[in-house]
């Protein structure tokens, strides 16, 4: 199994059915089963709801994947702004409870799991396509710069361009591609338990 392969079968781990095509994969159990009211819920001040971990989530992804490291469009458009009822183009770095609240309350659950999913396979595309040389080098500070002008790292912007660029390429593709989603789908199973509703499917 080469890098391509590694990735990508740990991608579909952290991803629906529908993107990756594994039915057991941590997505699944994390998220499936799960209503649109239940995807709102925050158990303790201290906790997210489902609906906002599945936006930070899909955004950190589609932020670095796509201006960061493939120096394309980001799948959020106006189209899908609209469409996730919420105005926000960040990905929640720093948010305030009561920010969380009101992503919570607006956000669009169907289309935030469209959402994700269409993040998901423009992943898989840009991966698929990698030559050897693409798993090399760092992150350029064009991409980041973009980026940040885009709307995508809030007001924090200069200081989280800044913690993007210079990364290595392959760190930064597994790290938000893989990890970061990893955790957080652990955190959704926590808010699952903490909030009366099972565990995962």
């Amino acid at each position: 199994m080469d890098a391509k392969e590694l990735f990508l079968d740990q991608h579909a781990v952290v991803h629906s059915a529908a993107v990756g095509g594994n039915k057991a994969s941590a997505a699944e159990r994390a998220l499936g089963g799960v209503s649109d009211d239940q995807m709102r819920v925050r158990p303790r001040e201290d906790l997210n709801s489902i609906a906002w971990i599945l936006w930070h989530i899909a955004r950190a992804e589609d932020i670095i994947l796509n201006p960061v490291l493939a120096g394309r469009s980001q799948v959020l458009d106006d189209a899908w702004v609209k469409r996730l009822g919420i105005a926000r183009r960040d990905f929640g770095i720093g948010m305030t409870s009561a920010e969380v609240w009101e992503l919570t309350s607006k956000i669009d659950v169907g289309a935030v799991r469209e959402y994700r999913d269409a993040v998901g396979r423009r992943t898989r595309e840009i991966v698929e396509g990698f030559r050897p040389e693409d798993w090399q080098g760092q992150s350029e500070a064009a991409g980041t710069e973009r980026a940040a002008a885009e709307g995508a790292f809030g007001a924090r912007a200069e200081q989280i361009a800044k913690a993007f660029t210079g990364r290595p390429r392959s760190l930064l593709l597994s790290g938000i591609a893989l990890f970061h989603p990893s955790g957080h789908l652990g955190e959704a199973t926590t808010v699952r338990s903490a909030g009366g509703f099972g565990v995962g499917i």
